[in-house]
């Protein structure tokens, strides 16, 4: 090889070997727990290769319950928390690590309290056996909130059972071995179909601000991988945006997800059209009502504004991405 090829061939790998660094997309690892509301989200973002688009490759880890994935994060193996607010707050509440919301992506509560057909009225509940995953959990946190609502005091009234996640507790709800359990959109026609169990109340219909889905992250991610964040948070705004604008997409993950009837996959379309933020903004007031319901928090008086990193999404906001989207 001449000088003059060694050096072309040399400037070639070099040129091949920077646009191969351009091109590797940056690893996040992305927690979630639970299958339901903000599963058909991620699924959809997946689809779509939002992830992709902007150079991340996001790999989606599930845990079996919010407390589980909150260890996770403490650990540092999770950077991303996806799903459970309340529960993802904890770390701090609890004054282990240092977390904020970034975005919450549903402000309220979305799940179905389902219960045998004897119960009739929520007094029926009285001494009754209610599932949920695990103590601390997401569905803990929830279906004692919603007992409350519901009737005072009437989360004292009934013995809380450990359960498993949504199908072992669909599980244990049609068999029988327990009275009542929350149940999320996607899941009431399976429950409903098996004659054995009615709707006692829809949670969403609550007159309450509650951050219940939305994206949690260390405040050491904030201040040093904060680009990469804005791109997740980008994605996450581009999946509500297609979820909501071309339903087709959302039908067909929820086929995928094993939703065969359409008139069944449309109204859970439907919901869900109407639950997901365009601007996916933590509010105090919802923040405030998620910290309220996690039982470490009663002795602490933990503030939302503590436990909310906004500056990110506002940056989006601003910049005109949104309204883009929308076309407003």
């Amino acid at each position: 090889m001449t000088s003059k090829a060694h050096v072309l061939f040399k400037t070639l790998i070099s040129a091949l070997l920077f646009a191969v660094g351009i091109c590797r997309a940056e690893s996040v690892n992305l927690g979630y727990s639970g299958t339901g509301v903000s599963g058909t989200l991620r699924r959809v973002i997946e689809k779509e290769k939002l992830w992709q688009k902007r150079g991340l490759e996001v790999k989606a880890v599930y845990f079996n319950s919010g407390n589980v994935l909150s260890q996770a994060v403490v650990a540092g193996d999770i950077l991303v928390s996806d799903s459970d607010v309340p529960g993802s707050l904890t770390p701090k509440v609890s004054g282990i690590r240092d977390v904020r919301a970034i975005a919450v992506t549903i402000n309220r509560l979305e799940h179905f309290l389902i219960v045998r057909s004897i119960i009739k009225t929520p007094e029926d509940l009285k001494g009754k056996r209610i599932a949920i995953s695990r103590f601390g959990s997401a569905s803990d946190i929830t279906t004692r909130l919603a007992l409350r609502f519901i009737k005072p005091n009437l989360d004292r009234d009934v013995t809380v059972l450990q359960s498993g996640n949504t199908p072992t507790r669909i599980t244990a709800l049609v068999a029988g071995h327990v009275d009542g359990a929350l149940v999320s959109p996607e899941q009431v026609h399976k429950v409903l179909a098996s004659k054995c169990c009615r709707v006692l109340a829809d949670l969403s219909e609550l007159p309450l601000d509650y951050a219940r889905f939305g994206i949690v992250v260390p405040m050491s991610a904030i201040r040093g991988q904060r680009e990469t964040l804005r791109k997740l948070l980008e994605a996450c705004i581009e999946g509500i945006y297609i979820l909501k604008t071309r339903p087709e997409i959302a039908l067909s993950v929820l086929r995928d997800e094993g939703v065969d009837d359409l008139q069944v996959a449309k109204g859970i379309y439907e919901r869900l059209a109407g639950s997901f933020r365009e601007y996916p903004f933590p509010d105090l007031k919802g923040i405030q009502a998620a910290l309220d319901s996690v039982s470490i928090a009663k002795d602490r008086n933990p503030q939302a504004q503590d436990f909310i990193e906004a500056s990110i999404i506002e940056e989006i906001k601003k910049s005109g991405y949104i309204d883009r989207l929308y076309r407003k």
